[in-house]
Protein backbone atom coordinates (compact mmCIF):
# COMPACT_ATOMS: atom_id res chain seq x y z
CA UNK A 1 0.00 0.00 0.00
CA UNK A 2 1.43 3.39 -0.98
CA UNK A 3 2.63 5.65 1.84
CA UNK A 4 2.58 8.78 -0.33
CA UNK A 5 -0.73 10.64 -0.64
CA UNK A 6 -1.70 11.32 -4.23
CA UNK A 7 -2.45 14.94 -5.02
CA UNK A 8 -5.24 16.07 -7.28
CA UNK A 9 -3.83 16.31 -10.78
CA UNK A 10 -6.94 16.88 -12.90
CA UNK A 11 -7.06 20.68 -12.47
CA UNK A 12 -4.88 23.61 -13.43
CA UNK A 13 -3.77 21.93 -16.66
CA UNK A 14 -4.78 24.90 -18.82
CA UNK A 15 -5.07 28.66 -18.44
CA UNK A 16 -8.62 30.00 -18.44
CA UNK A 17 -8.56 31.41 -22.02
CA UNK A 18 -7.37 28.09 -23.48
CA UNK A 19 -9.85 26.01 -21.50
CA UNK A 20 -12.69 28.44 -22.29
CA UNK A 21 -12.04 28.25 -26.04
CA UNK A 22 -12.56 24.50 -25.95
CA UNK A 23 -15.72 24.67 -23.85
CA UNK A 24 -17.28 27.48 -25.89
CA UNK A 25 -17.50 25.00 -28.75
CA UNK A 26 -19.57 22.59 -26.62
CA UNK A 27 -23.06 23.95 -27.34
CA UNK A 28 -24.84 21.24 -25.31
CA UNK A 29 -22.89 22.06 -22.14
CA UNK A 30 -23.49 25.79 -22.62
CA UNK A 31 -27.19 25.16 -23.07
CA UNK A 32 -27.34 22.98 -19.93
CA UNK A 33 -25.41 25.50 -17.83
CA UNK A 34 -27.45 28.50 -18.94
CA UNK A 35 -30.78 26.74 -18.41
CA UNK A 36 -29.87 25.49 -14.93
CA UNK A 37 -28.37 28.76 -13.68
CA UNK A 38 -31.30 30.79 -15.01
CA UNK A 39 -33.76 28.52 -13.19
CA UNK A 40 -31.84 28.75 -9.91
CA UNK A 41 -31.39 32.51 -10.23
CA UNK A 42 -35.10 32.99 -10.89
CA UNK A 43 -36.02 31.03 -7.75
CA UNK A 44 -33.40 32.94 -5.75
CA UNK A 45 -34.77 36.32 -6.78
CA UNK A 46 -38.30 35.29 -5.81
CA UNK A 47 -37.50 34.10 -2.27
CA UNK A 48 -35.07 36.94 -1.58
CA UNK A 49 -37.78 39.46 -2.49
CA UNK A 50 -39.97 37.95 0.24
CA UNK A 51 -37.63 39.22 2.95
CA UNK A 52 -37.90 42.96 3.71
CA UNK A 53 -34.72 42.74 5.82
CA UNK A 54 -32.61 40.95 3.20
CA UNK A 55 -30.01 43.72 3.06
CA UNK A 56 -29.83 43.75 6.87
CA UNK A 57 -29.20 39.99 6.81
CA UNK A 58 -26.43 40.43 4.24
CA UNK A 59 -24.83 43.11 6.39
CA UNK A 60 -25.14 40.98 9.53
CA UNK A 61 -23.60 37.96 7.83
CA UNK A 62 -20.73 40.03 6.47
CA UNK A 63 -20.03 41.49 9.93
CA UNK A 64 -20.03 38.07 11.63
CA UNK A 65 -17.64 36.60 9.06
CA UNK A 66 -15.34 39.64 9.02
CA UNK A 67 -15.22 39.74 12.83
CA UNK A 68 -14.43 36.03 13.02
CA UNK A 69 -11.63 36.31 10.47
CA UNK A 70 -10.04 39.16 12.44
CA UNK A 71 -10.01 36.91 15.54
CA UNK A 72 -9.67 33.56 13.80
CA UNK A 73 -6.99 32.20 16.14
CA UNK A 74 -9.21 32.82 19.18
CA UNK A 75 -12.32 31.21 17.70
CA UNK A 76 -10.47 28.18 16.32
CA UNK A 77 -8.86 27.54 19.68
CA UNK A 78 -12.23 27.92 21.38
CA UNK A 79 -13.77 25.48 18.91
CA UNK A 80 -11.02 22.93 19.54
CA UNK A 81 -11.40 23.14 23.33
CA UNK A 82 -15.16 22.68 23.20
CA UNK A 83 -15.05 19.95 20.55
CA UNK A 84 -12.55 17.88 22.55
CA UNK A 85 -14.53 18.47 25.74
CA UNK A 86 -17.59 17.00 23.98
CA UNK A 87 -15.69 13.88 22.96
CA UNK A 88 -14.45 14.87 19.49
CA UNK A 89 -10.90 14.75 18.14
CA UNK A 90 -9.38 17.80 16.38
CA UNK A 91 -6.50 17.54 13.89
CA UNK A 92 -4.68 20.46 12.27
CA UNK A 93 -3.51 20.15 8.65
CA UNK A 94 -1.26 22.81 7.16
CA UNK A 95 -1.65 21.54 3.59
CA UNK A 96 -3.33 18.94 1.39
CA UNK A 97 -0.64 16.31 1.92
CA UNK A 98 -0.91 16.51 5.71
CA UNK A 99 -4.72 16.35 5.58
CA UNK A 100 -4.56 13.26 3.37
CA UNK A 101 -2.03 11.61 5.72
CA UNK A 102 -4.25 12.25 8.74
CA UNK A 103 -7.37 10.84 7.08
CA UNK A 104 -5.51 7.84 5.68
CA UNK A 105 -4.11 7.10 9.14
CA UNK A 106 -7.57 7.16 10.67
CA UNK A 107 -9.01 4.91 7.96
CA UNK A 108 -6.17 2.41 8.29
CA UNK A 109 -6.62 2.28 12.04
CA UNK A 110 -10.21 1.22 11.43
CA UNK A 111 -9.20 -1.11 8.55
CA UNK A 112 -11.63 0.68 6.25
CA UNK A 113 -11.80 -0.46 2.64
CA UNK A 114 -14.78 1.69 1.71
CA UNK A 115 -16.10 5.05 2.94
CA UNK A 116 -19.31 6.91 2.24
CA UNK A 117 -19.01 10.65 1.63
CA UNK A 118 -21.14 13.75 1.90
CA UNK A 119 -20.47 16.40 -0.75
CA UNK A 120 -17.41 18.35 0.38
CA UNK A 121 -15.43 20.92 -1.57
CA UNK A 122 -12.45 20.60 0.76
CA UNK A 123 -12.03 16.91 -0.08
CA UNK A 124 -12.02 17.91 -3.75
CA UNK A 125 -9.48 20.62 -2.94
CA UNK A 126 -7.02 18.15 -1.41
CA UNK A 127 -7.65 15.40 -3.96
CA UNK A 128 -8.90 13.02 -1.29
CA UNK A 129 -10.72 10.58 -3.58
CA UNK A 130 -7.65 10.03 -5.74
CA UNK A 131 -5.54 9.51 -2.62
CA UNK A 132 -7.98 6.99 -1.16
CA UNK A 133 -8.22 5.03 -4.40
CA UNK A 134 -4.43 4.94 -4.73
CA UNK A 135 -4.28 3.48 -1.26
CA UNK A 136 -6.88 0.76 -1.81
CA UNK A 137 -9.88 2.53 -0.23
CA UNK A 138 -13.04 3.06 -2.26
CA UNK A 139 -14.81 6.41 -1.70
CA UNK A 140 -18.53 6.42 -2.50
CA UNK A 141 -20.24 9.78 -3.04
CA UNK A 142 -23.79 9.88 -1.69
CA UNK A 143 -24.94 13.30 -2.94
CA UNK A 144 -26.87 12.61 -6.15
CA UNK A 145 -24.96 15.14 -8.24
CA UNK A 146 -21.61 14.03 -6.85
CA UNK A 147 -22.58 10.40 -7.51
CA UNK A 148 -23.31 11.31 -11.14
CA UNK A 149 -19.93 12.98 -11.40
CA UNK A 150 -18.14 10.04 -9.79
CA UNK A 151 -19.85 7.35 -11.90
CA UNK A 152 -19.39 9.45 -15.04
CA UNK A 153 -15.67 9.94 -14.25
CA UNK A 154 -16.27 13.65 -14.68
CA UNK A 155 -15.39 16.79 -12.73
CA UNK A 156 -17.81 19.04 -10.80
CA UNK A 157 -18.63 22.35 -12.48
CA UNK A 158 -20.68 24.08 -9.78
CA UNK A 159 -20.50 24.29 -5.95
CA UNK A 160 -24.10 23.46 -5.21
CA UNK A 161 -25.07 21.51 -8.33
CA UNK A 162 -21.87 19.75 -9.36
CA UNK A 163 -23.52 17.94 -12.30
CA UNK A 164 -25.29 21.07 -13.56
CA UNK A 165 -23.67 20.62 -16.97
CA UNK A 166 -25.40 17.25 -17.44
CA UNK A 167 -28.98 16.91 -18.65
CA UNK A 168 -31.40 14.12 -17.77
CA UNK A 169 -30.57 11.94 -20.77
CA UNK A 170 -26.87 12.10 -20.01
CA UNK A 171 -27.50 11.11 -16.38
CA UNK A 172 -29.67 8.20 -17.51
CA UNK A 173 -26.90 6.92 -19.77
CA UNK A 174 -24.41 7.04 -16.89
CA UNK A 175 -26.72 5.16 -14.54
CA UNK A 176 -27.57 2.56 -17.20
CA UNK A 177 -23.90 1.90 -17.82
CA UNK A 178 -22.50 2.04 -14.29
CA UNK A 179 -25.42 0.55 -12.34
CA UNK A 180 -26.13 -2.10 -14.99
CA UNK A 181 -29.73 -0.94 -15.48
CA UNK A 182 -30.40 -1.20 -19.25
CA UNK A 183 -34.18 -0.75 -18.80
CA UNK A 184 -33.89 2.41 -16.66
CA UNK A 185 -36.40 5.14 -17.57
CA UNK A 186 -35.57 8.82 -17.93
CA UNK A 187 -38.13 10.31 -15.54
CA UNK A 188 -36.72 12.13 -12.47
CA UNK A 189 -38.33 9.56 -10.16
CA UNK A 190 -36.71 6.71 -12.14
CA UNK A 191 -33.27 8.23 -11.69
CA UNK A 192 -33.86 9.05 -8.03
CA UNK A 193 -35.06 5.51 -7.32
CA UNK A 194 -32.00 4.02 -9.01
CA UNK A 195 -29.66 6.21 -6.94
CA UNK A 196 -31.57 5.48 -3.72
CA UNK A 197 -31.40 1.72 -4.27
CA UNK A 198 -27.72 1.91 -5.15
CA UNK A 199 -26.83 3.91 -2.05
CA UNK A 200 -29.16 2.45 0.59
CA UNK A 201 -27.20 -0.80 0.91
CA UNK A 202 -23.98 1.18 1.36
CA UNK A 203 -25.41 3.37 4.13
CA UNK A 204 -26.26 0.26 6.11
CA UNK A 205 -23.00 -1.62 5.51
CA UNK A 206 -20.11 0.88 5.52
CA UNK A 207 -18.86 1.95 8.95
CA UNK A 208 -16.89 5.12 8.16
CA UNK A 209 -18.17 8.38 6.69
CA UNK A 210 -16.34 11.50 5.48
CA UNK A 211 -17.98 14.91 5.37
CA UNK A 212 -17.17 18.56 4.96
CA UNK A 213 -18.87 21.19 7.06
CA UNK A 214 -20.79 24.38 6.39
CA UNK A 215 -20.12 25.91 9.81
CA UNK A 216 -17.99 25.20 12.88
CA UNK A 217 -19.54 26.54 16.09
CA UNK A 218 -16.89 27.91 18.43
CA UNK A 219 -19.10 28.23 21.53
CA UNK A 220 -20.17 24.56 21.55
CA UNK A 221 -17.45 22.81 19.52
CA UNK A 222 -20.25 21.64 17.24
CA UNK A 223 -20.72 21.48 13.51
CA UNK A 224 -23.50 22.24 11.07
CA UNK A 225 -24.18 20.74 7.66
CA UNK A 226 -27.03 21.82 5.40
CA UNK A 227 -28.26 19.71 2.49
CA UNK A 228 -31.32 18.89 0.43
CA UNK A 229 -31.44 15.14 -0.07
CA UNK A 230 -31.08 13.52 3.35
CA UNK A 231 -27.99 11.62 2.26
CA UNK A 232 -25.95 13.79 4.59
CA UNK A 233 -28.18 12.97 7.56
CA UNK A 234 -27.71 9.25 6.78
CA UNK A 235 -23.91 9.61 6.65
CA UNK A 236 -23.83 11.65 9.86
CA UNK A 237 -25.89 9.23 11.91
CA UNK A 238 -25.42 5.63 10.69
CA UNK A 239 -21.61 4.96 10.55
CA UNK A 240 -19.50 4.21 13.63
CA UNK A 241 -16.81 6.73 12.65
CA UNK A 242 -17.28 10.23 11.20
CA UNK A 243 -14.36 12.22 9.78
CA UNK A 244 -15.03 15.85 8.80
CA UNK A 245 -12.54 17.92 6.85
CA UNK A 246 -13.25 21.63 7.08
CA UNK A 247 -11.45 24.81 6.06
CA UNK A 248 -10.39 26.97 9.00
CA UNK A 249 -12.47 29.88 7.69
CA UNK A 250 -15.73 27.99 8.34
CA UNK A 251 -15.78 28.75 12.07
CA UNK A 252 -18.35 31.23 13.43
CA UNK A 253 -18.58 32.45 17.02
CA UNK A 254 -21.81 30.87 18.21
CA UNK A 255 -24.84 28.71 17.55
CA UNK A 256 -26.99 31.85 17.54
CA UNK A 257 -25.16 33.13 14.45
CA UNK A 258 -26.70 30.28 12.45
CA UNK A 259 -29.91 32.31 12.59
CA UNK A 260 -28.44 34.57 9.90
CA UNK A 261 -26.83 32.02 7.65
CA UNK A 262 -29.68 29.50 7.68
CA UNK A 263 -31.79 32.25 6.09
CA UNK A 264 -29.28 33.58 3.56
CA UNK A 265 -27.52 30.38 2.47
CA UNK A 266 -30.48 28.33 1.14
CA UNK A 267 -32.05 31.34 -0.56
CA UNK A 268 -28.78 32.19 -2.29
CA UNK A 269 -27.82 28.61 -3.12
CA UNK A 270 -30.95 26.89 -4.38
CA UNK A 271 -33.73 29.47 -4.11
CA UNK A 272 -35.28 27.70 -1.12
CA UNK A 273 -36.60 29.36 2.04
CA UNK A 274 -34.73 26.81 4.12
CA UNK A 275 -32.75 23.65 3.55
CA UNK A 276 -34.74 20.41 3.94
CA UNK A 277 -32.02 19.03 6.23
CA UNK A 278 -30.09 21.17 8.74
CA UNK A 279 -27.90 18.90 10.87
CA UNK A 280 -26.02 20.18 13.90
CA UNK A 281 -24.17 17.96 16.35
CA UNK A 282 -21.59 18.23 19.09
CA UNK A 283 -19.10 15.51 19.91
CA UNK A 284 -20.28 11.94 20.53
CA UNK A 285 -23.14 10.57 22.60
CA UNK A 286 -23.63 6.95 23.76
CA UNK A 287 -26.27 5.18 21.68
CA UNK A 288 -26.75 8.13 19.32
CA UNK A 289 -24.77 8.66 16.14
CA UNK A 290 -21.08 7.87 15.47
CA UNK A 291 -18.99 6.44 18.28
CA UNK A 292 -15.91 8.35 17.09
CA UNK A 293 -15.81 11.86 15.63
CA UNK A 294 -12.78 13.58 14.06
CA UNK A 295 -12.44 17.09 12.64
CA UNK A 296 -9.52 17.92 10.33
CA UNK A 297 -9.00 21.70 10.26
CA UNK A 298 -7.48 22.57 6.88
CA UNK A 299 -5.29 25.60 6.19
CA UNK A 300 -3.85 24.79 2.73
CA UNK A 301 -3.11 28.38 1.72
CA UNK A 302 -5.74 30.18 3.77
CA UNK A 303 -3.36 31.84 6.25
CA UNK A 304 -1.63 33.99 3.58
CA UNK A 305 -5.08 35.12 2.38
CA UNK A 306 -5.95 36.04 5.94
CA UNK A 307 -2.82 38.19 6.14
CA UNK A 308 -3.78 40.17 3.01
CA UNK A 309 -6.17 42.88 4.25
CA UNK A 310 -7.53 43.66 0.80
CA UNK A 311 -8.12 40.02 -0.16
CA UNK A 312 -9.14 38.66 3.26
CA UNK A 313 -12.84 39.04 2.47
CA UNK A 314 -12.42 36.10 0.08
CA UNK A 315 -12.57 33.83 3.15
CA UNK A 316 -16.04 35.12 4.07
CA UNK A 317 -17.48 32.85 1.35
CA UNK A 318 -20.19 30.43 2.51
CA UNK A 319 -20.12 28.48 -0.79
CA UNK A 320 -23.64 29.35 -1.93
CA UNK A 321 -22.60 29.76 -5.59
CA UNK A 322 -24.95 32.72 -6.12
CA UNK A 323 -22.08 34.54 -7.85
CA UNK A 324 -21.76 31.71 -10.38
CA UNK A 325 -25.44 31.86 -11.29
CA UNK A 326 -25.33 35.55 -12.27
CA UNK A 327 -21.88 35.67 -13.87
CA UNK A 328 -22.02 36.30 -17.66
CA UNK A 329 -18.62 34.64 -18.06
CA UNK A 330 -19.62 31.49 -16.14
CA UNK A 331 -22.86 31.33 -18.14
CA UNK A 332 -20.87 30.96 -21.35
CA UNK A 333 -18.06 28.69 -20.23
CA UNK A 334 -19.41 26.61 -17.34
CA UNK A 335 -17.24 25.58 -14.43
CA UNK A 336 -14.65 23.39 -16.12
CA UNK A 337 -13.00 26.36 -17.85
CA UNK A 338 -11.75 27.57 -14.46
CA UNK A 339 -9.56 24.43 -14.16
CA UNK A 340 -10.19 24.44 -10.43
CA UNK A 341 -12.39 22.91 -7.76
CA UNK A 342 -13.68 26.45 -7.20
CA UNK A 343 -15.35 27.92 -10.29
CA UNK A 344 -17.00 31.21 -11.16
CA UNK A 345 -16.24 34.63 -9.70
CA UNK A 346 -15.37 33.35 -6.22
CA UNK A 347 -13.14 30.70 -7.80
CA UNK A 348 -11.42 33.41 -9.83
CA UNK A 349 -10.23 35.04 -6.62
CA UNK A 350 -9.92 32.01 -4.33
CA UNK A 351 -7.99 29.60 -6.54
CA UNK A 352 -4.96 31.79 -7.36
CA UNK A 353 -4.66 32.84 -3.71
CA UNK A 354 -4.76 29.26 -2.43
CA UNK A 355 -1.87 28.56 -4.78
CA UNK A 356 0.10 31.70 -3.78
CA UNK A 357 -0.52 33.13 -7.27
CA UNK A 358 1.59 30.32 -8.78
CA UNK A 359 -1.42 28.69 -10.46
CA UNK A 360 -4.63 30.16 -11.82
CA UNK A 361 -2.96 33.47 -12.68
CA UNK A 362 -5.31 33.97 -15.62
CA UNK A 363 -8.42 33.63 -13.43
CA UNK A 364 -8.52 37.23 -12.10
CA UNK A 365 -9.00 38.26 -15.74
CA UNK A 366 -11.95 35.86 -16.25
CA UNK A 367 -14.46 38.56 -15.43
CA UNK A 368 -16.24 41.47 -17.06
CA UNK A 369 -16.15 43.35 -13.71
CA UNK A 370 -19.88 43.99 -14.10
CA UNK A 371 -20.38 43.69 -10.34
CA UNK A 372 -23.34 41.27 -10.48
CA UNK A 373 -21.46 38.85 -8.21
CA UNK A 374 -21.11 41.52 -5.51
CA UNK A 375 -24.80 42.42 -5.70
CA UNK A 376 -25.97 38.85 -4.97
CA UNK A 377 -23.31 37.77 -2.48
CA UNK A 378 -25.08 37.05 0.86
CA UNK A 379 -21.97 38.06 2.83
CA UNK A 380 -21.12 41.08 0.67
CA UNK A 381 -17.76 39.95 -0.70
CA UNK A 382 -16.65 42.69 -3.09
CA UNK A 383 -15.35 40.26 -5.70
CA UNK A 384 -14.60 42.93 -8.39
CA UNK A 385 -12.45 44.78 -5.83
CA UNK A 386 -10.45 41.63 -5.07
CA UNK A 387 -10.17 40.79 -8.78
CA UNK A 388 -8.53 44.14 -9.46
CA UNK A 389 -6.26 43.68 -6.43
CA UNK A 390 -5.12 40.30 -7.75
CA UNK A 391 -4.65 41.63 -11.29
CA UNK A 392 -2.27 44.18 -9.78
CA UNK A 393 -0.35 41.38 -8.09
CA UNK A 394 -0.04 39.45 -11.34
CA UNK A 395 1.21 42.53 -13.19
CA UNK A 396 3.76 43.43 -10.50
CA UNK A 397 5.07 39.87 -10.37
CA UNK A 398 5.39 39.77 -14.16
CA UNK A 399 7.14 43.13 -14.22
CA UNK A 400 9.70 41.79 -11.75
CA UNK A 401 10.94 39.27 -14.34
CA UNK A 402 13.08 40.09 -17.38
CA UNK A 403 10.64 38.41 -19.77
CA UNK A 404 7.72 40.23 -18.23
CA UNK A 405 9.47 43.58 -18.25
CA UNK A 406 10.15 43.38 -21.98
CA UNK A 407 6.87 41.71 -22.95
CA UNK A 408 4.71 43.47 -25.54
CA UNK A 409 1.88 43.84 -23.02
CA UNK A 410 4.06 45.53 -20.43
CA UNK A 411 5.66 47.83 -23.00
CA UNK A 412 2.21 48.70 -24.34
CA UNK A 413 0.74 49.41 -20.91
CA UNK A 414 3.79 51.44 -19.88
CA UNK A 415 3.41 53.49 -23.06
CA UNK A 416 -0.28 54.01 -22.31
CA UNK A 417 0.53 55.13 -18.75
CA UNK A 418 3.12 57.58 -20.16
CA UNK A 419 0.53 59.10 -22.51
CA UNK A 420 -2.28 59.34 -19.95
CA UNK A 421 -0.07 61.18 -17.46
CA UNK A 422 0.09 64.27 -19.68
CA UNK A 423 -2.78 65.98 -21.54
CA UNK A 424 -0.50 67.18 -24.32
CA UNK A 425 0.87 63.69 -24.97
CA UNK A 426 -2.64 62.21 -24.93
CA UNK A 427 -3.89 64.82 -27.41
CA UNK A 428 -0.96 64.12 -29.71
CA UNK A 429 -1.62 60.37 -29.52
CA UNK A 430 -5.30 60.93 -30.33
CA UNK A 431 -4.45 62.92 -33.43
CA UNK A 432 -1.93 60.25 -34.51
CA UNK A 433 -4.61 57.62 -33.94
CA UNK A 434 -7.04 59.48 -36.18
CA UNK A 435 -4.49 59.40 -38.96
CA UNK A 436 -3.47 55.79 -38.33
CA UNK A 437 -7.00 54.37 -38.24
CA UNK A 438 -7.96 55.63 -41.71
CA UNK A 439 -6.73 52.46 -43.41
CA UNK A 440 -8.63 50.23 -40.94
CA UNK A 441 -12.10 51.82 -40.73
CA UNK A 442 -14.82 49.99 -42.70
CA UNK A 443 -17.72 51.69 -44.46
CA UNK A 444 -19.95 51.06 -41.43
CA UNK A 445 -17.70 53.19 -39.23
CA UNK A 446 -16.25 50.26 -37.30
CA UNK A 447 -12.78 48.73 -37.21
CA UNK A 448 -13.11 44.99 -37.80
CA UNK A 449 -9.44 44.04 -37.76
CA UNK A 450 -6.35 45.39 -36.01
CA UNK A 451 -2.72 44.30 -36.44
CA UNK A 452 -0.28 42.72 -33.99
CA UNK A 453 -0.99 42.76 -30.26
CA UNK A 454 -3.99 45.05 -30.86
CA UNK A 455 -5.76 42.23 -32.70
CA UNK A 456 -7.19 40.93 -29.42
CA UNK A 457 -9.66 43.82 -29.36
CA UNK A 458 -11.23 42.75 -32.66
CA UNK A 459 -11.12 38.96 -32.34
CA UNK A 460 -14.68 38.76 -31.02
CA UNK A 461 -16.03 42.32 -31.50
CA UNK A 462 -15.85 45.30 -33.83
CA UNK A 463 -14.29 48.49 -32.52
CA UNK A 464 -16.00 51.83 -33.02
CA UNK A 465 -13.71 54.20 -34.93
CA UNK A 466 -12.35 57.24 -33.11
CA UNK A 467 -14.51 60.36 -33.73
CA UNK A 468 -13.05 63.16 -35.79
CA UNK A 469 -13.25 65.47 -32.79
CA UNK A 470 -12.30 64.37 -29.28
CA UNK A 471 -14.24 65.48 -26.20
CA UNK A 472 -11.29 67.61 -25.14
CA UNK A 473 -11.25 69.40 -28.51
CA UNK A 474 -15.03 69.88 -28.42
CA UNK A 475 -14.85 71.29 -24.89
CA UNK A 476 -12.04 73.67 -25.78
CA UNK A 477 -13.99 74.95 -28.77
CA UNK A 478 -17.55 75.09 -27.42
CA UNK A 479 -17.38 75.54 -23.65
CA UNK A 480 -14.03 76.83 -22.56
CA UNK A 481 -14.42 80.34 -24.18
CA UNK A 482 -17.80 80.85 -22.44
CA UNK A 483 -16.43 79.67 -19.13
CA UNK A 484 -13.51 82.06 -19.48
CA UNK A 485 -15.87 84.98 -20.28
CA UNK A 486 -18.00 84.20 -17.24
CA UNK A 487 -14.93 84.12 -15.03
CA UNK A 488 -13.74 87.41 -16.48
CA UNK A 489 -17.16 88.97 -15.85
CA UNK A 490 -17.12 87.77 -12.30
CA UNK A 491 -13.76 89.41 -11.70
CA UNK A 492 -15.00 92.67 -13.04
Amino acid sequence: MSEVPVQHTQWNALDFPDAAKVLLEDSQTRKNVQHATNVIQGKRNKVVAELPDWEDLREAGARVKAHTLRHLDYYLTKFEENCVRAGGHVHWASDAAEANRIILGLLRRHEAREVIKIKTMTSEEIGLNATLEANGIRPIETDLAELIIQLGKDRPSHFVVPALHKNRQQVREIFQREMHLPELGDKPEDLATAARTYLREKYLRIKVAISGGNFLLADTGGMCIVESEGNGRMCLTLPDVLISIVGIEKVIPSFRDLDIFLQTLPRSATGERMNPYNSTWTGVHPGDGPKEFHVVLLDNGRSPILADKEARQTLQCIRCAACLNVCPVYHQTGGHAYESVYAGPIGAILTPQLHSMEEGRSLPYASSLCGACYEVCPVKINIPEVLIHLRGKVVREDQATLAGKFSLWNIGMQAAAFLFKDAGRLSMAEHMGLVGQKALVSKNGFIEWMPGMLSGWTQTRDLKAMPAQSFRDWWAKEKAPHAKSADDGGVR
